[in-house]
């Protein structure tokens, strides 16, 4: 089903998904970035506001119009919601040693905003946390309940490469309802695609009315146009075995001698899972409590076993990353990790760049540098 909705009555769906018992998160602006968080109403989105992304830069600007979701994508990405940075998952007391098991009467989020790489992200969260032989009982319960209201995307940004990895700027996949923003000729209006039953009835509490034919032109035009206008691209044919066959590649060095380590890049990246497990106790010593947080392959210790780390330099735990990504992630599950959302470009304080990287190890394989004598 496809409907119109008109600017005036874009608050309609924010109430109506409230009346229904959902927390509404979604994009505002804050400390001079755009940020997920909790909404209150439309009026907290960023009206009027878009972004400029390149290499390790980010800066918000004015837009000539009044758009809501005129900007590409925010640091932080859904995973902070259906994944939390911090989550208790064992509790105990000493007196009647029997475990508390923690608290899994998760919040039904609404999600406004999901980019069409995000939603490939979280599809990519859930082989991992729900389809496979392990399935995390905390992201299941917060991503069952979670509500998806996904938007196309109007325009490209300097970082953003989905179109080469087959993710968007379309918006396809597992989502209730999906919008395309139309500003022009003097209206501003919605178009609105239902893609569950859930976001049928949804739509039925919000002022609308038939989707006209200039309606759907003008939103495949408007994809189509951001499309042409990628900031990278990533050859990706052949790219898994070009990597395999390149470890010892003398990139590697280079790219370890701008890195920081700084993990910034697992930090914001949507598809990012790998966690660490800490125990505290209080000072009594009467509780405890095994905590869950976000970890990162960047971090010296998270190689860690006994004896030592297994990756100690920068230029190992870099490759552990990008090949991860681009390759092994295909063996494990399936798909490649990366979805072109170029935050992790836009993030590193050096500006490295991933598709550069890439592209690197493509054009001047090992082989060949040994073949020549430089290896």
């Amino acid at each position: 089903m496809r409907a119109a909705i008109d600017r005036g009555n874009f608050n309609h769906l924010i109430e109506a998904l409230k009346k229904k018992g959902f927390r509404v998160v979604g994009p505002q602006v804050r400390d001079g970035a755009i940020v997920y968080d909790e909404l209150e109403s439309a009026s907290a989105l960023p009206v009027g506001w878009t972004d400029e992304q390149s290499g390790g830069q980010y800066q918000l600007k004015r837009r000539k119009d009044e758009a809501l979701f005129g900007y590409t994508v925010p640091q932080h990405s859904w995973k902070q919601f259906l994944r939390p940075p911090r989550a208790t998952i064992w509790q105990g007391q000493r007196e009647n040693l029997q475990p508390v098991p923690p608290n899994h009467d998760a919040p039904a989020y609404a999600l406004i905003g999901v980019r069409a790489c995000e939603l490939k992200a979280i599809a990519i969260l859930d082989k991992v946390c729900l389809e496979g032989p392990y399935v995390d009982p905390g992201y299941a319960a917060l991503r069952r309940k979670a509500f998806i209201v996904a938007v196309n995307c109007s325009q490209a940004g300097g970082t953003c490469f989905c179109a080469s990895m087959k993710t968007g700027p379309q918006v396809t996949g597992d989502f209730d309802l999906a919008v395309t923003e139309i500003v022009e000729k003097g209206k501003h209006r919605f178009l609105v695609e239902t893609g569950s039953k859930k976001g049928e009835e949804i739509l039925k509490d919000v002022p609308h009315a038939d989707a006209s034919a200039e309606d759907i032109a003008a939103a495949e035009r408007i994809v189509a146009e951001t499309e042409k206008h990628m900031g990278r691209t990533l050859d990706t044919a052949g790219l898994r075995e070009i990597i395999y066959d390149n470890t010892e590649h003398p990139r590697w060095n280079d790219v370890a001698a701008r890195c920081m380590t700084c993990a910034n890049c697992t930090m914001v990246c949507p598809t990012c899972f790998c966690i660490t497990v800490e125990d505290y106790t209080d000072l009594s010593g009467k509780t405890a409590q095994r905590v869950r947080r976000w970890d990162s392959c960047f971090t010296l210790d998270f190689s860690y076993i006994h004896g030592g780390s297994i990756r100690t330099s920068a230029k190992s735990r870099y490759r552990q990353w990008l090949s991860h990504k681009l390759a092994t992630w295909v063996d494990q599950f399936g798909t490649m990790g990366c979805v072109g959302c170029g935050r992790c470009i836009t993030w590193c304080p050096v500006g490295i760049d991933i598709t550069e990287e890439a592209a690197a190890l493509r054009s001047k394989p090992v082989i060949e540098e040994v073949e020549n004598g430089n290896a």
